[in-house]
């Protein structure tokens, strides 16, 4: 099975660059303080130095003489780190919900539904604005309130794979050896239908990524740490004057979304196991 997901996976040319995009942010966060040369916080020359004008400060300095490259290195941590986080906590809501709306169908779906719909029914980015001016701009509170916008659609989709799979002969079979409900939920239909859920899961890291950048556009990030939507806000006062202070972090946040897009396509052709039936025809 194993060799067959990477057979079709790396038939998916985007899918690949991606990873290998993926591979080089991943090692960027981790060696940032390996290969940084300076404290991302630091002044180290003058502001507003502009590209390769130093051999070390390739990428200039911002409005506060700090080293951009330094940021770019550890802000890679940071965003991913919220990224990740609030996509397993969104996870983590919106299978639990979905999970137990469509195995149990009913009142229970009903309700789970309906207030799945009152999260829908509020703008996601208007929502976590609220949520994180409510409880300060921190780390803690930008994951919750990204992780809080972003669980409804994952709620449906799991609602709607259990819909199908929950009248399927093995799980009437573990019902007649006497397995118990969540047992069942966990063990015989969620494997099932992981598919789906780990393509979206891709998918919703690159749009926490978005929703964290824009947060910090917004003076609304974590002024404590260094994150790529940090120095973009940062540097909004200043985009006529110094076009690289925002370029950087601009185009890492480009790139790592695009990535993670094309990781997503490729995890979807993977785990489509038709496609070699297609082939084969």
């Amino acid at each position: 099975m194993n060799n067959g997901f990477w057979r079709r996976f790396r038939r998916n040319k985007g899918a690949l660059a991606g990873l290998a995009v993926m591979a080089a942010v991943l090692l960027l966060a981790l060696a940032a303080p390996l290969i940084a040369a300076h404290d991302p916080w630091a002044m180290v020359q003058r502001p507003f130095l502009p590209p390769l004008d130093m051999a070390s400060l390739p990428f200039g300095t911002d409005t506060m003489g700090r080293d951009i490259g330094s940021g770019l290195a550890y802000g890679a941590r940071v965003s991913l780190l919220i990224g990740l986080i609030s996509t397993l906590a969104g996870l983590l809501i919106g299978v639990s919900v979905g999970a137990l709306a469509g195995y149990y169908g009913g009142w229970i779906d009903t309700g789970l539904m309906r207030f799945t719909e009152l999260f829908q029914a509020i703008p996601s980015f208007a929502l976590a604005i609220v949520l994180v001016a409510i409880f300060q701009p921190s780390v803690g509170s930008i994951v919750t309130a990204i992780a809080l916008v972003s669980w409804p659609p994952v709620a449906r989709l799991v609602r709607g794979e259990f819909l199908t799979l929950r009248h399927r002969d093995f799980v009437h079979a573990a019902h007649l050896a006497g397995e118990s409900n969540l047992r069942i939920i966990v063990t015989q239909i969620l494997p099932n239908a992981a598919a789906p859920i780990v393509v979206m899961g891709s998918l919703m890291v690159a749009t926490a990524i978005l929703l964290e950048s824009s947060l910090s556009f917004m003076g609304l990030g974590d002024p404590n740490v260094m994150s790529w939507g940090y120095m973009i806000g940062a540097a909004r006062t200043a985009l006529r004057q110094a076009w690289w202070i925002s370029l950087f972090p601009g185009v890492a946040i480009l790139l790592t979304v695009l990535a993670l897009n094309l990781v997503g396509e490729g995890l979807s052709d993977g785990l489509n196991t038709r496609l070699d039936a297609r082939s084969r025809a």
